[in-house]
């Protein structure tokens, strides 16, 4: 079967991922949600590495980081006043590091974080990581694609859940995985399989 041609080659987007230092990091929800009880992801462990490998080489090579956090209230999984709500130790922000709460899966939405993009002096090139893909990482995706900027989502340091599909079978956590990712490069951005990707 022949490759299919995407959005992004139709209309003449640029496919060339950045280089991490020239780009901001969007650590979305890294949150204790996704590690334990109904929300745990399959694959967090792993992405939860691949992440905190993302931050120390952002950090190495002097790239701004915004922390996103889902804050569902108090009482749900999603609360940032608890233990569960918090982010995970090993990607928790450092020093000036801002963060930006959200209560939508596009973090762009009615949250401060464009103005926060600004006061950073971001570019136009964001590299997003975290959960969960078919949901906030891909919404954040389009959001930022919709403002213009360029974003790339680092696949390996994302994961995202089995769901119920309407047919009433069960799809696979791997295959959401890839038709989310697939999304995001069909038109809103550009997907790095690994971090190592990214630094060139």
């Amino acid at each position: 079967m022949n490759k299919s041609t995407t959005l992004r080659d139709v209309i003449g987007l640029d496919n060339t991922l950045p280089r991490l230092g020239d780009a901001t990091v969007l650590m979305i929800d890294f949150q204790q949600t996704y590690r334990t009880g109904v929300m745990t992801l399959e694959g967090a462990e792993p992405a939860l590495a691949a992440g905190a490998r993302l931050l120390a080489a952002a950090r190495e090579a002097g790239a701004p980081v915004v922390h996103i956090v889902n804050d569902g209230g108090e009482g749900s999984p999603y609360d940032i006043r608890a233990d569960i709500g918090a982010v995970s130790p090993e990607v928790a922000p450092a020093g000036e590091e801002p963060v930006v709460v959200k209560q939508f899966p596009d973090a762009f939405r009615d949250t401060g974080l464009q103005q926060t993009l600004r006061d950073l002096g971001a570019g136009d090139d964001l590299v997003l990581a975290g959960f969960m893909t078919h949901m906030c990482v891909t919404f954040t995706a389009q959001g930022a694609f919709n403002l213009g900027y360029r974003p790339t989502v680092v696949a390996e340091a994302t994961a995202t859940r089995p769901l119920s599909a309407p047919d009433g079978s069960t799809l696979p956590a791997a295959a959401l995985q890839t038709a989310s990712l697939t999304i995001v490069a069909d038109l809103f951005g550009t997907v790095a399989p690994t971090v190592e990707h990214l630094l060139r």
